[in-house]
């Protein structure tokens, strides 16, 4: 079991060929997808419990030592978001039964997931930078495929905004990398951190720095990167955003606390002041094009955007409080997102319409989705005892304690702001009563047609989750402290530099 590091890359590579060879036979296709996200969640189970009982977990590809060979390392965090991931997927592998058609499961959506969940898997374990710049490219073909796939005009002007700012992000990776590796000599994560801890050993690595938080930036959609998100997230169907909604953004959000928490020194400036002032504005510029949305999908998407600067003013503030905040949010998040965009896939099967205005009366109709819809959107807001709110309150507590005022001032304003989208949303889509013009056109004297089981249960069982992360907050957010005390100190004894690198230090 030493190897457990690398099966969220091996296994959804294995389930990717098994569906790609199994085309012409789309049961069976299907069948390989869904057990391949089982088997997928098993083995992050399997590395969660390893990396809490043992720490740290590295592997080095072909027995070459580190800093010289592929890295794999699976701290408590990558280990974290690598389950949680697994779970979102299984979720959206089990709603594409209803939630996408036969053409496009014919046409390859789902070899494309497995290729898509292994490049979130390998860039949470991976140790180097180059390799972490190979699975966001992996992340980026196959994303922007599943965007394009059914080639409708909107999905495709939505995957060229998509392809053309996150190419632009993978360019100034690179730019990055290579500045740094022809300063320092290395791309290993953890031989970065013991060289830039030494201010004679680097050179300035403040442009490589300034290039990471651009291009990670990016990824994670933050202000003012963010516009190629609410613009391509509502074109493909809703799986598809689901799964994107649940998991790329947090990669972004990963790789910002990996270069900004383990690779630079506190002295290139960027964490506390620049990281600062971004995820503020980004908390109140992503709520505001909130408000001003009327489709369900894009709504979500600008409140996604809008709830990416709380985790990144969890890296800003650091300390041990705001980033097990971070982890503790990030994870919940990626659930309710989830959750979140199967329903509003729901509404659309139902409605046949995702604005706002078009719709109405659903309280009546669906008491259960009404129901499930609100404890989602009371999770994103962070209403008291939701997992929402466990980790918003670490990062106010965070933020007293290192006096982040002007961050504080942001959260609280954000989540006020929130509090208005969500609940807006929820009674112009359930409360509210439908129009006389809409009853008149609605087949009289027939009871609605039933949800889509497979979708509907994906959405109800990531609410369970949700209330599972806040019911077992006893065990789960001790979870996220040690998240936070190994961030905070990746050099101490047995921590990540030391796994990593053992005797080469």
């Amino acid at each position: 079991m030493n190897n457990l590091p690398a099966l969220p890359i091996l296994i959804p590579l294995a389930t990717a060929i098994l569906c790609l060879a199994a085309t012409r036979a789309p049961a069976l296709q299907r069948v390989l997808s869904l057990a391949g996200a089982v088997a997928l969640v098993a083995a992050t189970t399997a590395l969660m419990l390893r990396v809490l009982d043992e720490g740290v977990l590295s592997i080095q590809a072909g027995a070459w030592p580190a800093p010289w060979g592929i890295t794999l390392a699976a701290d408590t965090f990558g280990a974290a978001l690598t389950l949680v991931s697994a779970v979102v997927f299984l979720a959206c592998v089990m709603a594409s039964n209803a939630g996408v058609d036969r053409r496009r499961q014919a046409y390859g959506f789902h070899p494309l997931i497995h290729t898509l969940m292994m490049g979130v898997g390998g860039a949470f374990v991976t140790g180097d930078l180059f390799n972490l710049y190979v699975w966001f490219e992996v992340m980026l073909m196959s994303s922007f495929v599943l965007v394009a796939l059914g080639g409708e005009r909107a999905q495709l002007e939505g995957a060229i905004k998509y392809v053309t700012l996150n190419l632009i992000s993978s360019g100034m990776f690179l730019a990055g990398a290579g500045l740094l590796y022809g300063e320092v000599g290395t791309l290993n994560m953890a031989d970065l951190s013991v060289k830039l801890a030494d201010p004679s050993g680097a050179g300035t690595v403040a442009p490589a720095a300034g290039l990471f938080l651009v291009a990670f930036g990016l990824k994670a959609g933050v202000f003012p990167l963010f516009f190629w998100l609410p613009a391509s997230y509502h074109t493909p169907p809703a799986v598809v955003s689901a799964l994107f909604g649940g998991l790329l953004t947090k990669v972004g959000v990963f790789a910002l606390a990996r270069a900004f928490l383990l690779i630079f020194p506190d002295e290139v400036g960027y964490r506390v002041e620049i990281l600062g002032a971004i995820a503020a504005v980004t908390m109140i510029v992503g709520l505001l094009g909130a408000i001003a949305q009327t489709n369900i999908r894009r709504m979500l998407s600008f409140a996604l955007v809008g709830h990416i600067g709380y985790m990144v003013m969890g890296v800003s503030v650091g300390g041990e409080t705001a980033i097990a905040g971070m982890a503790f949010y990030a994870a919940q998040h990626m659930l309710v997102m989830t959750g979140l965009f199967l329903c509003a896939g729901l509404i659309a099967l139902d409605r046949g319409s995702e604005d706002i205005r078009e719709l109405g009366g659903l309280w009546r109709e669906r008491p259960a989705l009404a129901m499930v819809f609100l404890f989602l959107i009371a999770a994103l807001a962070g209403v008291p005892p939701t997992p929402g709110f466990l980790g918003k309150l670490a990062l106010i507590q965070g933020a007293v304690e290192h006096q982040r005022w002007a961050l504080l001032v942001s959260i609280l304003t954000a989540s006020v702001m929130t509090l208005y989208v969500v609940f807006r949303l929820w009674l112009e889509v359930f409360a509210r009563p439908r129009s006389e013009q809409d009853q008149a056109e609605a087949e009289p004297d027939t009871l609605p047609r039933p949800l889509p089981r497979s979708m509907w249960w994906a959405a109800c069982a990531s609410a369970a989750l949700v209330a599972a992360l806040a019911a077992g907050s006893a065990w789960t957010f001790p979870v996220a402290a040690r998240i936070g005390a190994e961030l905070i100190a990746p050099d101490a004894p047995g921590g990540y530099v030391d796994a990593v690198l053992g005797g080469a230090r």
